[in-house]
């Protein structure tokens, strides 16, 4: 295949990010990155992951009239581990994404808990964003970047995540499994898999934000983690689903749509790291929203059908 090699900005970042960093907020951190995202009637809330100076991880909401500018954060945390009560929580709570359950009317927030026995994926619900109801564990460790879809397939809920071997020579890929009653899962099987070599995406690839539906087919964003001599690399990636059988991979970009290039993109707590878990569509627009460098939260822009465009020439 013939490559334009012109550069192609599908991704804009907002010229005034990052839009949220620890300067920002009404109590003591050390960061704060990697939002899950929604919109809430006219607000846009952010679900944002925040590492105390301890180490440790919660969450704390912010919004937003416009989704871009002047953010209300809570005072105090908004959702802290409960390691008494879910002892899954015991070493904090990271990455959160955010699906509306249409059917239910509520909002599922799948999560990462950092357990004694390693990271799993976790559950909750809320209908305010001020009051969660645990669900507890749904997936063993060690397992991360899990997103619900927003409807039932056949009867079934559906999740995407990225479970990992402790064997040290096996890839993570991206798996998807299925559920009746948003508690036991089975028919589990590889989605979008590791590529090998020297792709950008070989050996560890995981879901970004949640999957977004489009008229084409399930919008997928994912990272890809690309180990270097100077350290690792995430970058970003997109994947399209069939939009009745979320199972059947329809396209998957051959390049990186999107990538650290600026400075607080390149350098943090976690250099060279862009790492979305929320994304918000308006009309053609839809609003990224990233941590950047694991040190604060930036926001990019971008026009659907650009995307969708852009991943049509760019499928491998």
């Amino acid at each position: 295949m013939i490559r334009n090699y012109a550069t192609e900005e599908i991704f804009h970042r907002y010229q005034s990010n990052p839009i949220i960093s620890v300067d920002d907020f009404p109590y003591m951190a050390n960061s704060v990155f990697n939002a899950g995202a929604t919109k809430v009637g006219d607000e846009t809330i952010l679900l944002m992951r925040v590492e105390d100076r301890r180490g440790m991880s919660h969450f704390t909401v912010a919004r937003s009239t416009d989704g871009i500018s002047d953010w209300r954060i809570d005072s105090q945390p908004t959702m802290l581990p409960s390691p008494d009560t879910n002892p899954e929580e015991l070493w904090g709570i990271e990455d959160p994404r955010i699906t509306c359950l249409e059917e239910s009317e509520l909002w599922a927030v799948t999560y990462t808990a950092y357990s004694e026995g390693g990271p799993l994926v976790s559950l909750a619900v809320t209908t305010d964003f001020k009051h969660f109801e645990r669900r507890g564990p749904v997936l063993p460790p060690e397992d991360k970047d899990a997103a619900l879809f927003p409807v039932q397939f056949d009867g079934r809920w559906a999740m995407i995540h990225r479970p990992v071997s402790a064997h040290p020579y096996t890839l993570a890929h991206i798996w998807i499994t299925f559920s009746p009653d948003l508690k036991h899962w089975g028919d589990h099987q590889i989605l979008i898999p590791a590529r090998r070599g020297g792709w950008w995406d070989a050996n560890k690839v995981g879901l970004s934000p949640p999957p977004l539906r489009t008229t084409e087919g399930w919008l997928i964003l994912y990272h890809g983690v690309r180990t270097t001599p100077s350290g690792v690399i995430y970058r970003l990636g997109l994947a399209l689903l069939d939009l009745n059988d979320p199972r059947r991979l329809i396209a998957r970009s051959d390049e990186w749509v999107f990538g650290p290039e600026e400075a607080y993109e390149v350098s943090g707590d976690v250099d060279k790291v862009v790492f979305p878990c929320g994304w918000v569509l308006e009309g053609d627009e839809i609003k990224l929203y990233y941590g950047a460098a694991d040190k604060c939260m930036a926001l990019a822009t971008a026009n659907i059908s650009d995307v969708l465009g852009w991943l049509k020439t760019h499928s491998s």
